[in-house]
């Protein structure tokens, strides 16, 4: 056969075996119980058989006790008179023995068969016809128990006892003779029931476990459905859960997976802000550039001047702005943080001595927090410069600018507090978003609306968020609020 010919039967094979997993569940598992029921029946069948063989020996032995109390005394139980020869003896032993199902008796004298018991006659004139079995016991000189197979009743397990009687020169043999096969009938009859019943058994445990493994299986059916469905457009597709409990494998596939999911929805939204939010709002300088580059006198030393002054500066807001949009896209991952236990009132106090140098403004502490929490004291510092760096750009030269922080109900709060006109009703709902400037009293700057989003991007890796409590015309107090991760408390100062 060729290798061509041996792949093409393979691969007919296996169109017409169904390869699924359910199917293979199912086949391994009727295989191993066909062998286990294979196996008990077996085992159960060989036991009875033991016990049957066992029983026969047994009665044959019984039979010998039997006609030695018969016979000892040399009396005929049934006249009352002495035996007066080999056949009497031979006859009245077997009338007076009664025989079992499938047990016979038989007499010979001299060689040749004289008589046999009455039950089932049919059977034992099998063996009372069967010369060979006649010449096989009917010689014998000492009790002799063997085994005969008879071309039509099967094996035969006899016991041969010679009789003898003084006066009498006939030679004598009773046989007590079991037909094992039909005696074993039974035993082979209970290995075919269970097989049958096994049979019936398996066919129903097989059709119940089809439609177990089919419900046990279907969370993979799902995920394979999920996956068709998912596109590169759409990811927002997961994999129904079934509610089975934490416990089951399945359903902990089915939530890793759909944890993964969301992992890789986030990852791609947070890629998609990051393409969409740089090429709206690169756009913007790159146009301003190209248009000052197009209508560039180069033989005016002014307007080349100028020219590059206003370059240099688009290019320093798209560098800035760069910064900000990949510092967004890295806060989404999990080494955006570097926690550590920090000192929060030596942390709030170093804010402050940081800020002071941004602008002419009455920078004040409010209160120091005296604990010690776990933090990145780096990202908590970026944030507080941010919303300082905000108030300023919302306040005047000598306005109050307050910091403080403060462990209250399990939550760190670190804030900064302006005097400036405050967030109007229309901008606290777009405030945070990228992008989002505020509206009126904000002086120039160079800013791209990401400083707001980088401070709300640090709260949330923290486990927290940004609160605005602001009245217009009173200032606005920016609180960045976090879990308090304590080791231990700190002295009071």
């Amino acid at each position: 056969m060729t290798a061509h010919e041996t792949t093409a039967r393979s691969a007919r094979w296996r169109r017409l075996v169904p390869s699924t997993a359910r199917t293979r569940i199912i086949g391994w598992m009727l295989l191993l119980v066909l062998a286990a029921l294979g196996v008990v029946t077996f085992v159960t069948w060989r036991l009875l058989i033991s016990g049957i063989n066992a029983r026969m020996d047994e009665a044959l032995r019984f039979e010998v006790d039997e006609f030695t109390e018969l016979t000892e005394p040399g009396v005929n139980p049934r006249t009352g008179a002495p035996f007066r020869t080999v056949d009497e003896v031979i006859s009245e032993a077997i009338a007076y023995n009664i025989a079992r199902p499938n047990e016979k008796f038989l007499g010979y004298v001299d060689g040749a068969y004289r008589t046999q018991s009455r039950q089932e006659p049919g059977a034992a004139e099998v063996l009372a016809a069967d010369s060979a079995f006649a010449e096989r016991v009917a010689a014998v000189t000492a009790p002799a128990q063997g085994r005969y197979q008879h071309p039509g009743a099967g094996e035969v397990r006899y016991l041969a006892i010679p009789v003898q009687l003084d006066g009498d020169t006939a030679r004598g043999v009773i046989v007590a003779a079991y037909l094992a096969d039909a005696e074993r009938e039974q035993a082979d009859d209970a290995a075919r029931l269970m097989l049958l019943v096994g049979s019936v058994t398996l066919l129903g445990a097989a059709g119940a476990a089809w439609v177990l493994a089919g419900r046990i299986l279907r969370p993979l059916r799902d995920v394979v459905e999920t996956a068709h469905t998912i596109t590169d457009t759409d990811l927002s597709m997961r994999i129904p859960s079934r509610g089975s409990g934490d416990r089951d494998e399945m359903e902990a596939v089915v939530g890793t997976l759909n944890g993964m999911l969301d992992r890789v929805e986030s990852g791609v939204a947070a890629q998609r802000r990051f393409i969409d939010d740089a090429g709206h709002e690169l756009r913007t300088p790159i146009t301003i550039v190209r248009g000052h580059l197009e209508v560039l006198d180069r033989d005016d030393p002014a307007d080349v001047a100028a020219t590059v002054a206003l370059v240099d500066d688009e290019l320093m807001r798209m560098n800035r702005m760069v910064s900000d949009l990949l510092l967004l896209a890295h806060s989404e991952q999990p080494t955006f943080l570097r926690p550590e236990f920090v000192d929060v009132g030596d942390l709030t106090r170093d804010v402050l001595d940081k800020v002071a140098a941004l602008a002419d403004r009455d920078f004040v502490l409010e209160t120091a927090a005296p604990v010690v929490a776990s933090l990145d004291p780096q990202r908590i510092t970026q944030a507080l410069v941010a919303l300082a760096d905000n108030a300023c750009r919302f306040t005047t030269a000598g306005d109050r600018i307050a910091i403080g922080s403060q462990l209250s109900g399990g939550w760190l709060r670190f804030w900064v507090a302006d005097s400036g006109p405050g967030v109007g009703e229309a901008d606290r709902a777009r405030i945070f978003d990228r992008f989002a400037r505020g509206g009126e009293g904000r002086q120039p700057s160079d800013g791209a609306g990401l400083g707001l989003s980088i401070v709300r991007a640090i709260a949330v890796s923290h486990g927290g968020d940004v609160l605005l409590d602001s009245v217009p015309g009173r200032g606005a107090t920016f609180t960045v609020a976090i879990p308090a991760l304590m080791e231990q408390p700190w002295p009071a100062y």
